[in-house]
């Protein structure tokens, strides 16, 4: 015999009856012997609490009351349930009166849930020409009288099922949940009642199999509510399922488990709505090892006890324990630390204001003494298991969650070292499982990236990452969700991405923002592994990064203001990056997509005494010197066409004036841990000084004034020298502050400065150990793909990284 059992759910009104009644009767046509075993249609065991309540309360039930009887009796003769509807109605009554109930009541009532379930299913059964017979399981589980969470006596139990189930022709309907007392009281057995009432049955009879009919197809690694990537889990150990059990999976409780163990039933987790689906198999077998799942207690409170008081002394432990048993009050975590200074405990929440009161009592003394000094409650917790982890490895999952900014208030291991539970803020359950979900099965990464400034660079980065999306994921399990994009004005969010239509929408559907509008995005929707770029030249958007980190952000950046702000502001964003433990790349900033940075970092962590740094750092001039230095044409002609081909900003002089060259050689000169100042770099500007004050129009119009300057500089040089604009770091760079200098020069054309092309950018990196001969970086230099190449490069580091 099969012992199969139906849920709540599975025996709504519409497709759930039906589906249930279609897997009955194919089973009866199949010739399988089962008995079936149903807990309470929809939510009748809540909906008649809440009448219960009403009832007690002295408010109006009766409307509440026709609502259940509507949904009860649906599809089935009115009169079908007149003896069951009728007795409820007298017990409300009688409770109304009254103004109170017992829990000996309480059970009566919720008795009727499974009751009426029995009963429409056989009802159902037998329309349709199956033989189905209503089983009244309190005429055959006895139980003590410990009514709302009574124990079988098994004996009496064992002998009443067996003499019972004496026939195969039959399809015996059965009430889960109910039982009785051996004077025939109702009890009731508790949460899972209906799964161990199929338990039961199962062992009595030596079922060959207990399938256990819900609404999922399966157990999962974790809530497929909550973590969309959950994969279903094949098959488990009874061990493995008593873990998850105990660790809050819902399916399961521990007692429901344990008589399957005892005769080594079988027990399969089926989906009602899918049919086909094997489900997963739970069997004394051993399964490889290995973590198996992610459970969550909700509805559970922290007790922290405190006291400098109770270092050294002994007891304190025996005495918490002694109010829990004394209040029936179950611990699932402890946690303290060797000293006994700090001790908290987790419990039912509906059990935390007793447990409190409890604890104060029997501490009372020790306030007075000052040995503790509080005693605290928090009910904004969830706990995290982590079934089948053990300390070795838990540095992946738990390093993921501080990344995530997700910090556990505990964390608590089981004496077989290969169960996890961690204590955290409810508000993280949700981005939290992901988290740890994402590194623990090796399922698809999701980084949730931001994007502000969608100008050339942007734009194209934006380009970049929704075409190589989908072969990044394939080739390095990251997906990359770029959820919000922005500009100066406009901001567009959407949870699960912007697609290729992203310029129409943020026209059409963009909407005013401030960056708290993104933080509370992420937030409320539980994004992780948060990612903002900035792609501005924006000096106000750099004071958005502080707010970002401190919200779980790390930083990519094609802006260099920040980098080369004053040099406080500079440590102060270091620290917060510190503090946080964020990530903050920004390797474009300096020689668009060449690897400069990160080697210039490596060499001085290395301990490498780096001497001096000289280089061609701005692409747009360097197509400007190449060209007139190696062509015959004026200088307002190579520049137009430079400004053609998108090498400078639509205003020229902001390339000329050789900021941008002295903000990149700040950059390098900080990450060396200089302090200098932007004002302290000697800068040549290039634009003579009459058109410095000009209209960008008039500049324009204006190019040619700039020629007879240049043509005098270019032929007084050397014979073989060409023209570079060129930046130079030097200087004692071991001391607080170094020299700084952008300045155009007249080199030979045989050196390497001398010999550089096109647009590219090239840097020389003298070092102690490298002496006369530098390293050398050359590479393109400039250009919105190259950049955002760059600035792509740094988010998936980071995606790697993490």
């Amino acid at each position: 015999m099969k012992i199969l059992k139906f849920g709540g759910k599975s025996l709504s009104n519409g497709e759930g009856i039906e589906q249930v009644v279609n897997i009955i009767a194919k089973r009866f046509f199949d010739g399988e012997p089962i008995a079936v075993v149903v807990s309470a249609r929809g939510n009748a065991t809540d909906e008649l609490i809440e009448i219960l309540d009403l009832a007690q309360s002295g408010k109006p039930y009766a409307a509440r009351f026709d609502e259940f009887t509507a949904y009860q009796q649906e599809g089935i003769a009115l009169s079908f349930f007149e003896e069951e509807f009728s007795t409820l109605s007298k017990l409300f009554e009688g409770v109304s009166l009254l103004g109170d109930y017992s829990e000996k009541i309480k059970d009566q009532i919720i008795a009727f849930g499974e009751i009426l379930s029995a009963k429409y299913v056989t009802g159902i059964l037998n329309q349709k020409g199956l033989k189905a017979k209503y089983t009244d399981a309190r005429e055959l589980i006895k139980t003590d009288a410990n009514f709302g969470n009574a124990q079988p006596i098994e004996t009496v139990s064992k002998k009443n099922v067996l003499g019972f189930f004496d026939s195969k022709e039959e399809i015996y309907i059965v009430t889960g949940f109910i039982s009785s007392t051996l004077n025939g009281e109702t009890t009731t057995l508790g949460r899972n009642g209906s799964n161990y009432t199929a338990s039961l049955l199962a062992n009595y009879l030596d079922a060959e199999e207990f399938q256990n009919f819900t609404h999922v197809d399966g157990i999962y690694t974790a809530n497929p509510e909550l973590v969309s990537d959950a994969k279903k889990i094949e098959r488990l150990s009874f061990n493995e399922a008593n873990e998850l059990a105990n660790f809050g999976t819902n399916i399961l409780h521990a007692k429901t488990i344990i008589p399957l163990v005892e005769k080594n039933i079988p027990l399969r987790i089926l989906n009602t709505f899918n049919p086909d689906s094997e489900g997963t198999l739970i069997t004394s077998e051993q399964t490889d090892e290995g973590i198996k799942s992610l459970s969550v207690l909700n509805n559970v409170s922290l007790l922290n006890l405190e006291g400098r008081g109770l270092l050294g002394k002994t007891g304190v432990d025996a005495r918490i324990f002694k109010v829990m048993a004394d209040n029936a009050i179950s611990v699932s975590i402890i946690s303290q630390g060797s000293s006994e200074r700090g001790i908290g405990i987790v419990v039912n929440t509906d059990k935390a204001s007793e447990a409190l009161i409890g604890l104060e009592k029997e501490f009372e003394t020790d306030f007075y003494t000052r040995d503790v000094n509080r005693i605290t409650v928090d009910d904004n917790i969830s706990v995290i298991s982590i079934i089948g982890q053990d300390l070795s490895t838990f540095h992946k999952p738990y390093t993921a969650l501080i990344k995530n900014k997700i910090v556990p208030i505990l964390f608590n291991n089981t004496t077989t070292g290969r169960n996890i539970s961690l204590v955290i803020q409810k508000s993280d359950l949700k981005r939290a499982l992901n988290v740890i979900h994402g590194e623990i099965f090796g399922v698809t990464k999701k980084i949730n990236i931001a994007v502000f400034g969608h100008g050339v660079v942007g734009g194209t980065l934006i380009s970049q990452i929704l075409a190589s999306a989908q072969k990044i994921e394939e080739r390095k399990g990251i997906r990359l969700n770029l959820f919000a994009i922005a500009n100066s004005k406009k901001l567009l969010l959407k949870k699960n991405g912007n697609t290729q239509n992203w310029k129409q929408e943020i026209a059409e559907k963009g909407v005013p923002y401030t960056i708290h509008d993104v933080v509370n995005f992420a937030r409320e929707n539980h994004l992780e592994n948060l990612i903002a770029i900035d792609n501005t030249a924006s000096k106000n958007f750099a004071e958005n990064y502080f707010e970002l980190i401190e919200n779980s952000f790390d930083l990519v950046s094609s802006n260099k203001i920040a980098n080369t702000l004053q040099y406080g502001f500079y440590k102060k964003l270091r620290k917060a990056l510190a503090k946080n433990q964020k990530t903050y790349l920004y390797e474009t900033n300096v020689g668009a997509g060449l690897p400069l940075i990160d080697t210039i970092k490596l060499l001085h962590l290395s301990g490498e005494n780096i001497t001096r740094i000289k280089g061609v750092f701005s692409g747009s001039l360097s197509f400007l010197f190449n060209h007139f230095s190696n062509e015959d044409k004026k200088f307002s002609e190579v520049l137009k066409e430079a400004i053609s081909n998108g090498y400078t900003e639509p205003d020229p002089r902001e390339d000329l004036c050789g900021n941008d060259v002295a903000r990149k050689l700040l950059i390098l000169a900080r990450e060396l841990d200089l302090q200098n100042e932007f004002d302290e770099i000697k800068i040549q500007n290039l634009i003579p000084e009459p058109l410095r004050d000009l209209s960008t129009p008039e500049f324009l119009i204006n190019l040619h004034e700039l020629d007879d300057h240049y043509n005098k500089l270019k032929i007084s040089q050397k014979s073989g020298n060409v023209l570079r604009y060129v930046g130079e770091l030097s200087g004692d760079l071991q001391q607080d502050k170094g020299t700084l200098e952008v300045k155009l020069v007249s080199i030979p054309e045989s050196s390497a400065l001398g010999q550089l092309k096109g647009s590219d950018s090239l840097f020389e990196i003298y070092t102690e150990s490298y002496g006369e001969r530098p390293i050398v970086i050359q590479g393109a230099g400039a250009g919105a793909s190259v950049t955002a190449r760059g600035v792509f490069g740094d988010i998936l580091r980071i995606a790697d990284k993490g």
